[in-house]
């Protein structure tokens, strides 16, 4: 099955066949343009589920679509990453604060690359997917958001508001698997800098005071975590 659509501007003949290559071998359907001018103009007739944008483009510059795609009410919630030498980080603050999600740094690995994309591409259908919000029963354990309550028969389980944020949201997805960079963004999201070993630690503190219940949250070695189904 075909997965999203992505469009690659991309002056840079090189690099913009190996980003295609590597992202069509993953199943992604792939159009890739040379200038902005192009690139822009494809845009605003189909809209792509994602745009890998250059930064140093020949006539309008990746700054400048970026700027357009985010005020254009049709295009703002296309996600960017952009494609960016190291020498132009202050473009890179100016880009994201215009609203793109992401950029890799020339030269970057074909893989660091699709993995970004996958990462995005997730996270994006993540916010469209909000969790309930009522009171979940699983397993002998209730969820009470309006409480902030959980309980385990009649014993009552003090989580922080973090830990509850997170027992939360991977309850109401049950079997669903979450790598922690997805739980960050989507639990934690901008209100502290964490790093993703910090879903462990809040993963270990609740599976504690869970005691008997320990094994509601599953590991999946190497992804992440899950509730269990």
């Amino acid at each position: 099955m075909t997965k999203e659509h992505i469009f690659i501007i991309e002056d840079e003949t090189d690099i913009r066949d190996v980003v295609e290559y590597n992202l069509s071998r993953e199943g992604y359907s792939v159009d890739s343009f040379s200038d902005g001018e192009a690139g822009l103009h494809a845009i605003q007739k189909q809209t792509p589920d994602l745009v890998l944008l250059d930064l140093m483009l020949p006539g309008l510059d990746g700054i400048e679509i970026c700027r357009q795609l985010k005020q254009d009410q049709r295009t703002s919630g296309i996600p960017i990453i952009m494609i960016t030498a190291k020498s132009e980080e202050s473009d890179v603050v100016l880009g994201l604060g215009m609203g793109a999600d992401d950029y890799v740094s020339k030269p970057f690995s074909p893989r660091e690359l699709v993995a970004r994309v996958a990462a995005v591409l997730r996270r994006l259908q993540f916010k469209t997917e909000a969790p309930g919000t009522g009171r979940i029963e699983r397993h002998g354990m209730i969820i009470d958001p309006q409480q902030h309550d959980v309980l385990i028969g009649d014993k009552r389980i003090q989580l922080t508001a973090t830990e509850f944020k997170l027992l939360h949201f991977l309850a109401s997805f049950p079997g669903r698997v979450f790598d922690r960079d997805h739980l960050l963004s989507r639990v934690l999201g901008d209100e502290v800098v964490v790093l993703d070993r910090n879903i462990d630690v809040h993963v270990r503190s609740i599976r504690k005071k869970l005691d008997h219940a320990v094994d509601l949250i599953e590991t999946v070695r190497g992804v992440g975590y899950r509730f269990k189904y």
